[in-house]
C-alpha cells in the first residue's frame, strides 16, 4: 500500500475493519478480502480530495471493495464456483449467523487468529488486516526488519490458500483456542497508541487505546472467567490512567516525574479491583496479569518515592519464569537500578546488547544509567543512539532535552 492508502485507512480505521469483514464474510477469501479493500481505499485517495469524502465513507467503501473483489475474481477464475460467489451480491439469501461476537471487529480478530497458523503470523496478518497497522508499525513491535514481517503475513496468507483453512465465524467453542493471539493482538495495538511510533503521528494515540480497551472489555465480557483476559484489561486501564500526565510541552514525561494528580482516579480504582480479583481467584497468574500487577504497585503509590521496588522487582522476577523475552529482563532492571542501584542493573542492561542493539528502549535505559553513575560520555553517546532509534516525536524531544544537559 501506498502511503496515502495508509493515511486514509488510519483516518477510516473503523470502516477499514468492517470492509475487510464485510468481504471475508462474503466471500470467503481473506486474500480477496484485503486486495479489494486497499483497490477501494486506493479510489478513495484519488476521488475523496476532489469530490469530498462522502456522507457515509463506510458504505461507500464497501460497495467500491465488493465491485473491485467482483471484477478480481471473475478476472483471475472463471470457473462456475468462483462466478457464483461472484453473484453473491446480488443474493438473496439471508446472511450467514454472526455468532457469539456481535463486533464487527472483534468477530474478524478472532476469525483471522486461527490456531493453524503460527502465532506471530496470524498476530502479524491480523495487526495488518483488522488493526490497520502499517507494515513498518508492526516490524516494530516484533523487533525485526520490514522485509521479514511483509514475508511472515505472505507466507500466512499462503498457507491459508494451500491448507484450504476456512475463514468462518467462530463459534464460542472457538474462543478458547484463539483468545490468545486474539489478546496479543489488542495488547500490540494498545502500545502503539501509548507510545505510536509512526511518523507524522501524535505521541499518544489516543483513537488505537481507546479502541484496544474497548474490544478488550468484550473479550471480557465473553470470557469473564478468563484470568489473562482480565489481566489484560486491568493492564491496559491501568496505563491509560497516567495518559494525561504522560505528554507536556512536547515532550515525553517519564513516570517519575508525571503529575499524578492528573491520572484517572476512576480508571485507576477499575485496574485495581480486577487485578485484586485475580488475586483472590488464586491461580497462578500468566504474563498480563503480572504485568497488571506491576502497574498496580506503581499507581498505588501517590510518589515515586513511594514506590514499593522490592515488590516490583519480585513481580518481575515471576514475570521472567512466564515471559524469558530480552524486554522483559530490561524492565527487570530498571526496577532493580531503584532497589539495588544503577551500577548493579548496568551490568545486567549491558548482558543484553547482543540481542537488544535495535530497540530504542535499551539505549535509552543504558544513557539513564550512564547519566546516574556521571559516566557522561558514554551516556550522551547512548542517548544519541537512542534518539536515532527512536520514532515517537515526544520523546525524542524528550531525550534530545536529556543529552544536551550532560556536563
Amino acid at each position: 500500500m501506498t502511503d496515502a492508502q495508509d493515511a486514509v485507512i488510519r483516518a477510516h480505521r473503523e470502516e477499514w475493519a468492517r470492509v475487510v469483514a464485510a468481504l471475508t464474510r462474503r466471500f470467503g477469501d481473506l486474500d480477496v478480502a484485503e486486495e479489494a479493500a486497499a483497490e477501494a481505499f486506493a479510489t478513495a485517495v484519488e476521488r475523496w480530495p476532489g469530490d469530498g469524502v462522502p456522507p457515509n465513507p463506510g458504505a461507500w467503501l464497501t460497495t467500491t471493495a465488493v465491485r473491485k473483489a467482483i471484477d478480481r475474481i471473475r478476472r483471475e477464475n472463471k470457473r462456475d464456483d468462483k462466478h457464483q460467489e461472484a453473484r453473491m451480491v446480488h443474493d438473496d439469501t439471508p446472511p450467514e449467523p454472526l455468532g457469539v461476537i456481535d463486533d464487527d471487529r472483534l468477530r474478524l480478530v478472532f476469525t483471522c487468529c486461527h490456531p493453524a497458523l503460527a502465532t506471530q503470523s496470524r498476530v502479524a496478518l491480523t495487526l495488518r488486516l483488522v488493526g490497520g497497522l502499517t507494515v513498518p508499525e508492526i516490524a516494530r513491535a516484533y523487533l525485526v526488519k520490514e522485509t521479514a514481517l511483509e514475508q511472515r503475513i505472505t507466507r500466512a496468507k499462503a498457507k491459508i490458500k494451500a491448507a484450504g483453512i476456512p475463514y468462518r465465524v467462530p463459534s464460542a467453542e472457538d474462543l478458547p483456542a484463539r483468545v490468545a493471539g486474539v489478546l496479543t493482538v489488542l495488547y500490540l495495538v494498545f502500545n502503539e497508541g501509548y507510545l505510536a511510533t509512526g511518523p507524522g503521528t501524535d505521541p499518544i494515540r489516543q483513537d488505537l487505546t481507546a479502541e484496544a480497551i474497548r474490544l478488550t472489555r468484550l473479550v471480557h465480557a465473553l470470557l469473564p472467567g478468563d484470568g489473562e483476559v482480565t489481566g489484560l484489561l486491568a493492564l491496559m486501564l491501568l496505563i491509560e490512567a497516567r495518559r494525561p500526565a504522560r505528554v507536556a510541552a512536547g515532550e515525553l514525561v517519564p513516570l517519575a516525574e508525571q503529575d499524578r494528580g492528573a491520572w484517572d482516579t476512576a480508571l485507576i480504582a477499575e485496574g485495581h479491583r480486577l487485578v485484586r480479583e485475580r488475586l483472590a481467584a488464586g491461580v497462578a497468574p500468566g504474563r498480563y496479569q503480572i504485568l497488571a500487577a506491576i502497574n498496580a504497585v506503581h499507581t498505588s503509590a501517590r510518589d515515586i518515592r513511594d514506590t514499593d521496588w522490592s515488590q516490583v522487582v519480585a513481580l518481575y522476577d515471576q514475570l521472567v519464569r512466564v515471559d524469558a523475552s530480552p524486554v522483559v529482563a530490561l524492565n527487570r532492571a530498571i526496577a532493580v537500578a531503584e532497589f539495588d542501584g544503577p551500577e548493579v542493573a548496568l551490568a545486567a542492561v549491558d548482558r543484553l546488547g547482543d540481542r537488544l542493539s535495535g530497540y530504542h528502549a535499551y539505549h535509552v535505559t543504558r544513557a539513564d544509567l550512564l547519566r546516574r553513575l556521571s559516566r557522561g560520555e558514554e551516556a550522551r553517546a547512548a542517548y544519541g543512539k537512542a534518539i536515532e532509534l527512536a520514532g515517537n516525536t515526544a520523546e525524542i524531544a524528550y531525550l534530545t532535552r536529556r543529552r544536551d544537559q550532560l556536563a
